[in-house]
């Protein structure tokens, strides 16, 4: 096979990976949540979207970052499961250090303030893990 249609196959591969990592990030994050997230988008919910897309966007920065590391694919779905446990450690942790602040009632009613600082949060962490793999 020449090279442009073994880097096709590499693609097609990679594409199809990552379908399989946001679809599994989608679902543990949804399960870590009090609220039902597709509910939440299905009404409008600003908040609930801006949280789900920044988590979906952390897992592309790491799966991203893996990838100009390593070709391996294993190690791209290793990688990409340690930072679904990771981002949803970040979740978890917010939530414990701010006990004032109950982040799905937060979301579920709303709130795009604090959208919009956790979506920051994760970005960063998902920027500073891929560093470490680069």
């Amino acid at each position: 096979m020449n090279q442009f249609g073994l880097s096709l196959v590499n693609l097609g591969i990679g594409i199809v990976l990552l379908f399989i990592v946001l679809i599994a990030g989608y679902f543990v994050f949804s399960k870590i949540t009090r609220y039902n997230d597709n509910e939440e988008m299905a009404r409008g919910n600003e908040a609930a979207g801006i949280y789900m897309g920044s988590k979906m966007l952390g897992l592309c920065i790491i799966v991203g970052m893996v990838s100009f590391s390593t070709h391996a694919w294993l190690d791209m779905l290793i990688w990409s499961v340690i930072g679904i446990v990771i981002l949803s450690l970040v979740y978890i942790v917010f939530d414990w250090v701010t006990p004032r602040t109950k982040i799905c009632e937060e979301i579920a009613r709303g709130n795009v303030a604090l959208a919009q600082l956790l979506r920051s949060i994760i970005i960063g962490v998902s920027l500073v893990l891929g560093t470490f793999l680069m």
